[in-house]
């Protein structure tokens, strides 16, 4: 007889193994000397068509003006890097709530190391500070912004306990197999916002790079996770420590829409709001019932 239970059981036996194919392929050495080979093949080729505009052998119409700094190409291979991180942050999701947050504030401070090139791209041949020093200091605190992520993400890591959400297996399986799928749907949403800016290149000649509704949609998704969950637990600790994280996605997507500064003030407020939930569940681990802690579930 077949049972709604069964149906779901057999869908979700699909997309676990669609997901671990995807999984197996992107972490295998294979795809990462792919992904090395077309970033060093990418920068190259911008750095020679900026040396061919800048010599105006050529015109590239709209991006003539992008293409006259050479330092564009270091924006251009980072952008590049960065679209390969997100992807590795969908493979990350069903592992474990925490190390996707981790995953997320780690793309923050290399999206605040490109905003630092970003500046030193601005700056023109004068070597005067008055000329200057706007582009300077916003290097400066674009790459503070992202060393204090770094350190904090570093200390958060170290302290992260990880506990199953249930003891049920079954139910705990259940759950990452949801989360897989989850993941599955996020690599579509990925794929079409992908689209869509490629489409804007091509037509406007201006890349968006839209990281911030790429994070709207991992909000929503975090969210459904946090609800998925209520089936499993009531715990308070843990419907509160995934409920923060929700929270922190969502300063991260607002860091990414602020202005600039703020971005960088708000970025390295929300990574510190996680260390301290961090280190406050883990004070709090003692009160609830004793089971066995497993690292980096």
């Amino acid at each position: 007889m077949v049972t709604k239970s069964n149906i779901l059981k057999n869908f979700l036996s699909i997309t676990d193994q669609l997901f671990f194919q995807l999984k197996t392929f992107w972490e295998s050495k294979t795809n990462h000397k792919i992904i090395s080979s077309v970033l060093v093949f990418v920068f190259i080729t911008c750095i020679l068509l900026s040396i061919l505009v800048i010599r105006n052998w050529i015109d590239l119409k709209g991006f003539n003006v992008k293409f006259k700094n050479p330092f564009f190409a270091v924006e251009v291979a980072f952008t590049l890097l960065l679209i390969a991180e997100l992807f590795s942050l969908i493979i990350v999701l069903p592992k474990s709530v925490a190390k996707s947050v981790g995953k997320q504030f780690e793309l923050l401070s290399l999206i605040f190391l490109r905003d630092g090139f970003k500046e030193f791209s601005h700056i023109g041949a004068s070597n005067q500070w008055v000329d200057i020093k706007t582009e300077v200091i916003g290097m400066l605190i674009y790459a503070g912004g992202a060393l204090a992520i770094f350190a904090i993400m570093g200390f958060t890591y170290k302290f992260q306990k990880h506990i199953k959400l249930t003891d049920i297996e079954k139910d705990q399986f259940k759950f990452v197999s949801m989360k897989r799928f989850l993941a599955l749907l996020l690599l579509v949403a990925f794929v079409l916002i992908g689209m869509d800016d490629f489409i804007s290149l091509i037509q406007e000649g201006v890349y968006h790079h839209s990281f911030h509704l790429f994070y709207s949609v991992l909000i929503f998704s975090d969210i459904i996770i946090v609800l998925i969950a209520l089936r499993y637990t009531l715990n308070y600790y843990k419907i509160f420590r995934y409920s923060s994280f929700v929270l922190a996605t969502i300063l991260i997507r607002i860091a990414l829409a602020a202005q600039p500064r703020y971005d960088v003030l708000i970025g390295v407020g929300s990574a510190l709001f996680v260390l301290l939930l961090t280190i406050a569940y883990n004070y709090f681990l003692k009160d609830m019932p004793a089971r066995k802690l497993e690292k980096n579930h």
